[in-house]
């Protein structure tokens, strides 16, 4: 028999099976070993006409066989690498230029803080690059994805409410106070949980 030519689709329960040469519960055979793998070649009712490798056939219960999973798809070929991180760079290369036009044009004068505040409003960027490690925020999930080169993977979720910040009303913007000891928010800023770090001169 051509070995290529067995192809097991089930294998026996794990105690083992009872056989008969004939669908004839009158004709007992050999018993199949415990999880012995066999090939369905044919079913009459209840019946199973199975093949083993060695191309030994005989009759079994055929509602006692456990199947085997199929191959699947597309697994012939070598491993893939996964999650290129290259889009996900792009996007927030673009969102931190668009971030850069806006602070030009608040520096230029061509746009108030509350135009600012109305175009940047949604605009969330977070890349950190340590030689080869890459740390990178993805807005459209809330997460931070991780890089080693050869993949993006997920490395955290923040975790944030589903209110955004940038949706909080903001009151009108006013004189920021005088630096002092206590680091408050300074009016005009909603609170976001992501307080930048402050420094008080002395």
């Amino acid at each position: 028999m051509d070995e290529f030519a067995f192809r097991p689709t089930h294998v026996a329960p794990p105690d083992g099976m009872a056989t008969w040469t004939a669908p004839d519960p009158a004709q007992p055979a050999a018993r199949l070993d415990p999880l012995l793998p066999v090939q369905l070649i044919a079913r009459q009712g209840d019946w199973g006409h199975v093949l083993c490798s060695n191309g030994w056939t005989t009759w079994v219960d055929g509602r006692l066989l456990i199947n085997l999973p199929t191959a699947p798809p597309d697994a012939t070929g070598p491993p893939a690498r996964t999650a290129d991180p290259r889009p996900a760079l792009a996007e927030a290369e673009g969102a931190l230029a668009r971030y850069r036009a806006l602070l030009e044009d608040l520096a230029a004068g061509s746009a108030d803080l509350e135009t600012f505040r109305d175009r940047a409003r949604g605009l969330r960027i977070g890349l950190v690059v340590d030689g080869e490690a890459l740390w990178l925020f993805d807005p459209v999930h809330d997460r931070w994805c991780y890089c080693d080169g050869l993949q993006l993977q997920t490395y955290a979720a923040p975790g944030r409410p589903n209110a955004s910040p940038a949706a909080t009303p903001r009151p009108a913007a006013s004189p920021p106070p005088a630096p002092g000891p206590a680091a408050s928010p300074a009016p005009g800023r909603a609170p976001t949980g992501y307080e930048p770090t402050r420094t008080v001169e002395p």
